[in-house]
């Protein structure tokens, strides 16, 4: 006869039923891990150690998980304080950079899918009323918007491209010196204006989004 389990301790673990949160929450660590290429819905339920049919009792699709996974990481864009325009938006877009660069996915993502989960609907609007604020309006606001997005998310593909191939601040700093030093030898003007041994991403996001927003001054209306 076999044995009841009411003559034992069951002391094994059991796994905690799992929830959208729950889900989100890996589906963000697995794109952190393995980019978009590697996401898939098999890959998430190995993670969460579920079947993959388990998955859609919260989710439809992937692109579902993916969509929630990509307002999860926005919403780690801090809600912006009250204060002058330009200084809200520089303060917002460099909150943007730094979460594109922890989550490298991100830029890609973004251009695939409309941005409707609440975190990014708060930051957009945000966003649109400090320009029309600062006295834009119709087409003009739209392209300042997407001018401004568009010159993050690029800077930032860039960057994270450059960072998977180069991988160290010594290596930068190598290539960098041999790119000058072959620029001196054989290409005079640009050795005089490229800078490629400026290495600070830093201050060079900055310096491009205010020319960006100096553009963006030119078009605001008198006072």
């Amino acid at each position: 006869m076999p044995e009841s389990i009411w003559f034992r301790d069951d002391d094994r673990p059991r796994r905690p039923r799992l929830t959208r949160e729950r889900i989100v929450t890996a589906a963000v660590a697995l794109l952190d891990a393995e980019g978009g290429a590697g996401f898939s819905m098999r890959a998430l339920a190995a993670r969460l150690r579920a079947g993959t049919m388990s998955l859609y009792e919260y989710v439809r699709s992937k692109e579902d998980v993916l969509d929630l996974a990509l307002d999860e990481v926005i919403g780690e864009i801090e809600p912006a304080e009250a204060g002058p325009w330009r200084e809200l938006l520089v303060r917002q877009l460099t909150q943007s950079r730094q979460v594109m660069r922890r989550h490298p996915w991100v830029p890609a993502l973004t251009a695939t899918r409309p941005l409707l989960g609440p975190n990014a609907v708060a930051r957009s609007r945000v966003f649109y009323s400090a320009l029309a604020e600062a006295g834009l309006s119709g087409a003009t606001l739209v392209a300042a918007v997407g001018t401004l997005s568009s010159y993050v998310n690029g800077f930032v593909a860039s960057e994270n491209t450059w960072w998977d191939t180069v991988r160290t601040p010594e290596a930068d700093a190598e290539i960098r010196g041999k790119v000058s030093r072959h620029l001196d030898d054989h290409v005079d003007e640009l050795a005089r204006h490229a800078q490629v041994d400026n290495g600070d991403f830093d201050a060079q996001f900055l310096l491009g989004l205010d020319l960006i927003l100096d553009g963006i001054v030119t078009r605001l209306p008198p006072g």
